[in-house]
């Protein structure tokens, strides 16, 4: 087993950047969070592999400032897997990549069956990463030489892997599509938060009424604020199934809020005071929330033959063919087009149904140049022919 050290202090991290300065090639880059664990999504280690300079892990709490890191990696592509998941905590940290290379995306995108970091690496190279600790708690401090280790192979092999996957790309012509795909998922703005997140709650669905749905929404809030607070994952404070449990049971005082039975976690009763003031804030709440949550406008594919049925038979038309194409391409239909983006169309086309007006509809949900370019001429006529039964049938009552 391979020693690591963890980069902990600017003199380090120094030293660090410039080996890493004097390496070649793109870097390979990866992120340990403490998902599950804390409330925050800040990276707790990240991890950097370059050809010439070797593994270094950074520990970005205890550095701080990692201004250094960046001028030395931050002029080469880097590499990483599922770069989504990691881009918002590396950014939080100052880390921002000037071009990416996803072996996630490519893999879909190239048809692989798996597309776990395991399974690409193993495919890719032949050989077998541990799982072991992918789900640890990695603010844990020091962290154990097995997670370090476990850490590093993360990286190791992810430069070697980026070969293999360039050449796969070239060889089925996806290298631009793949570079689109990339810059995409590089510059997505992050997710405007939710309107009503406390919906989420798992076990909501057994919630009826308003004002059994504002105690719920009290409680939820009440977590949040607390989970802050500690920096730690809500979950672990009171799990979801124990608040929905607390809202059910309509405990008449505070007492009774601590005897229900399935109201449990490790701060269910040493925050008893908190939780009873949030299960009264939301009994006195005017301001009720909906029964449902507000919708997009766009009724769920199964009510539209009965809603709209011109909209159903433009969606039933298209979407085979698409899936067709997708299969043609060797890729999930979700990457060649996103089930949403061909409902939105399908629902409220351009009034002229053509190629170019189901191109610039397409672009205004956000699909990349190279998915217009496949499947607008498509669509268009997915749209066209599905008007003829219609037709048809109308011809043959009159």
């Amino acid at each position: 087993m391979a020693e690591y050290d963890v980069v902990a202090d600017a003199e380090g991290l120094a030293a660090a950047a410039t080996v890493l300065t004097g390496g070649t090639g793109p870097v390979a880059v990866d992120v340990e969070r403490a998902s599950g664990f804390r409330y925050s999504q800040r990276a707790y280690l990240i991890q950097v592999f370059r050809r010439g300079a070797g593994v270094f892990l950074f520990d970005p709490p205890a550095i701080g400032d990692l201004a250094a890191l960046q001028q030395a990696i931050g002029d080469t592509e880097w590499i990483l897997h599922a770069a989504s998941q990691d881009l918002p905590s590396l950014r939080e940290a100052g880390l921002v990549p000037p071009s990416i290379f996803d072996t996630e995306l490519a893999a879909r995108l190239l048809g692989h069956e798996r597309v776990g970091l395991g399974a690409v690496v193993e495919e890719a190279l032949g050989i077998t990463l541990a799982k072991a600790h992918s789900a640890a708690d990695w603010s844990t401090r020091p962290l154990p030489q097995p997670w370090l280790e476990y850490a590093a192979l993360d990286v190791l092999h992810l430069v070697d892997v980026y070969d293999v996957l360039v050449a796969e790309l070239a060889e089925q012509g996806k290298t631009e599509i793949a570079a689109q795909e990339f810059e995409t998922v590089r510059e997505r703005p992050v997710k405007p938060a939710r309107e009503e997140p406390w919906r989420r709650l798992s076990g909501l669905h057994t919630v009826r009424g308003r004002r059994a749905l504002a105690v719920a929404r009290s409680l939820w809030l009440a977590r949040e604020e607390f989970a802050q607070e500690e920096d730690t994952s809500p979950g672990r404070l009171v799990p979801d199934r124990s608040l929905v449990a607390a809202v059910l049971a309509e405990p008449a005082s505070k007492q009774e809020l601590a005897r229900v039975k399935d109201f449990t976690g490790r701060a269910s009763r040493t925050q008893l005071d908190r939780w009873w003031a949030a299960i009264q804030a939301g009994r006195a709440d005017p301001l009720l929330p909906t029964e449902r949550a507000p919708g997009d406008g766009i009724p769920p594919a199964r009510a539209w033959a009965d809603r709209n049925p011109i909209a159903d038979a433009r969606l039933k038309a298209a979407r085979p063919l698409v899936e067709q194409l997708a299969g043609d391409l060797r890729m999930p239909t979700e990457n060649l087009l996103t089930p949403d983006t061909l409902r939105r169309v399908a629902w409220a086309p351009p009034e002229e149904v053509d190629a170019a007006s189901i191109a610039d509809a397409l672009a205004a949900y956000g699909a990349r140049p190279w998915q217009i370019a496949l499947t607008s001429p498509v669509i268009a006529q997915a749209f066209v022919d599905s008007l003829h039964p219609i037709a048809d049938s109308s011809d043959a009552t009159s």
